[in-house]
């Protein structure tokens, strides 16, 4: 039994998620049933994230075990033949040994989030993107992001399905920025609690609308309370961006 460690690069907008699903399509149940198809083998993909509906990944780690004998590269054309025409693409498969985890051998991850500041509609970057119409100011929505950045407890930002035991996260980054009509969030932690990345970035969205002062960003956190949220932002715009494991 061989562990191959895939990169995977998906376009995340016909998906319920990366997760199988039981009433919809998703990344994982596409790549279980291409490795099917390649090798003959039912697997079980093991991701390092858990999107939600709609987010995308530039490369989101994740791994197979398979009996056959193959080569990575082999490996790698196969699944992005059989993946075809799935908005999914394999860009590195590797060997691993047994006992690393895509999921629990992990000690970082980072998301992008990507804000369509403009009121023409979006063409190319449809459902790649939030389009927020009205002006944003970045720099204040980055100064309000400090107040989130180290340990805190994050009942505020956290979905009411979320299944992690404790609230509490470290969230080792926190940066917001304008690049022309884009504005970029940039954000990265060892783990995230559910919708906790698109929380955090609505509640800075209303701070550049000028809707809150920069301060209620923080009174939001310090409430410990859901219903001081005050917008989760919608999943088009969230990117996995990568993931950092001890031996790299």
């Amino acid at each position: 039994m061989t562990r191959f460690a895939l990169t995977l690069e998906f376009d995340g907008t016909p998906f319920f998620g990366l997760q199988r699903q039981a009433h919809g399509p998703s990344v994982q149940r596409a790549v279980e049933e291409a490795v099917a198809r390649v090798t003959g083998e039912a697997v079980t993909l093991h991701a390092a994230g858990r999107t939600d509906a709609g987010v995308h990944a530039l490369a989101m780690p994740a791994h197979v075990d398979v009996a056959k004998p193959i080569a990575p590269f082999r490996l790698m054309e196969a699944l992005n033949f059989h993946l075809r025409p799935a908005p999914i693409a394999v860009t590195a498969c590797v060997e691993k040994p047994g006992d690393w985890h895509a999921r629990f051998s992990c000690v970082g991850r980072s998301y992008l989030y990507r804000v369509a500041n403009r009121r023409a509609p979006l063409t190319l970057e449809a459902n790649r993107a939030w389009q927020v119409p009205q002006p944003l100011d970045a720099a204040a929505m980055h100064r309000a992001a400090r107040a989130l950045v180290g340990q805190h407890d994050f009942t505020t930002f956290r979905s009411v399905h979320c299944q992690a035991q404790s609230p509490v996260k470290t969230l080792d980054r926190l940066d917001v920025e304008r690049v022309n009509d884009e504005v970029r969030i940039h954000t990265a932690a060892r783990s995230f609690l559910h919708h906790q990345v698109r929380s955090m970035v609505g509640c800075l969205a209303l701070v550049g609308m000028g809707r809150w002062q920069e301060e209620q960003v923080a009174e939001a956190l310090a409430a410990r309370d859901r219903q001081a949220l005050g917008l989760n932002a919608p999943s088009q715009g969230l990117y996995f961006v990568q993931a950092l494991y001890p031996d790299e």
